[in-house]
Formats: C-alpha cells, structure tokens, sequence
C-alpha cells in the first residue's frame, strides 16, 4: 500500500486491515496523532484524509491506498510553527495534549474553508473533539484570533 503522508510518499507492506492510527504512530514514527477512545468518539487520533478530517481509529490503512494522509507534524512547515499552532501556545489551549493534535487540524480544515468565522462556527467546526481539560474557551479564541 502506498499513500502521501505529511507530502512524502510511504508505502506499507503489513495487513490492509490495521487501524490508520496504530500505522502512523508505530510504523511510519508520526507519533503527534494520539488515542483517546478507540471508538470514533474524541477526535484524539484525527488526520486530514484527502483534505477531510477523520478519526484515523476507525480507518483501516487499506482504505488510504493513495490518498494524502496529513498529521498535525504535517502542519508546520519546515519545522515552522504556523499562525494556528503559535495561537494554541500563545492563548492557552494545549494544555495536556491528547486533543491538541485533533483540534489543530479541525481548526485548520474549518480555516481553510473560511476566513469569515464565529464562535460559533467554530464550535460546531471542532464538534467532534472532546477537550477535557481547557473548557474550549481558549482553543475557540485561538482558532478565532487566525480568521484576522
């Protein structure tokens, strides 16, 4: 199986029935993607598929068969923080981590489709990650403070 990720092109030679998420962190070493449930439910394990986001725990890596695979190390560029990370660092709202990936690239995904964003835009754009440490008010003033 080949497939892009982070704009280089892997290949994997295991069983096409493996978990996205359990390839990308123990295989091809982009550990930043994290598990939270396991179950599609907190947006921990979530990667940019195509230019969508998904939970990469429910995903199995044969289904990514030439598809382009993006993880929050794929974000920066160069080693560069872009303007969405730098505002999660500057505004409080990485705390322990385990979300932070999944938060980023939703944020980054709902940005990309629109400068133009509300609060609660916002919200419903990161609807499908669970934070249970900032209370959201902080990643919402991050995300927000990028649509300027």
């Amino acid at each position: 199986m080949r497939f892009t990720l982070n704009g280089r092109e892997v290949s994997f030679a295991g069983s096409g029935a493996r978990r996205l998420l359990d390839v990308i962190r123990e295989d091809l070493g982009a550990t930043g993607t994290k598990e939270g449930c396991g179950e599609g439910e907190c947006g921990a394990c979530s990667v940019i598929i195509d230019g969508e986001v998904v939970d990469s725990c429910l995903v199995a890596v044969g289904q990514v068969e030439g598809s382009d695979v993006i993880t929050v190390e794929g974000l920066a560029d160069g080693g560069r923080l872009t303007a969405l990370q730098q505002a999660f660092i500057e505004r409080g709202a990485a705390q322990c981590g385990i979300c932070t990936p999944g938060m980023l690239l939703a944020a980054h995904v709902l940005l990309e489709q629109s400068r133009r964003l509300t609060a609660e835009d916002v919200r419903e754009g990161l609807a499908g990650n669970l934070c249970r440490c900032t209370g959201y008010t902080k990643i919402i003033d991050a995300v927000l403070s990028c649509t300027k």
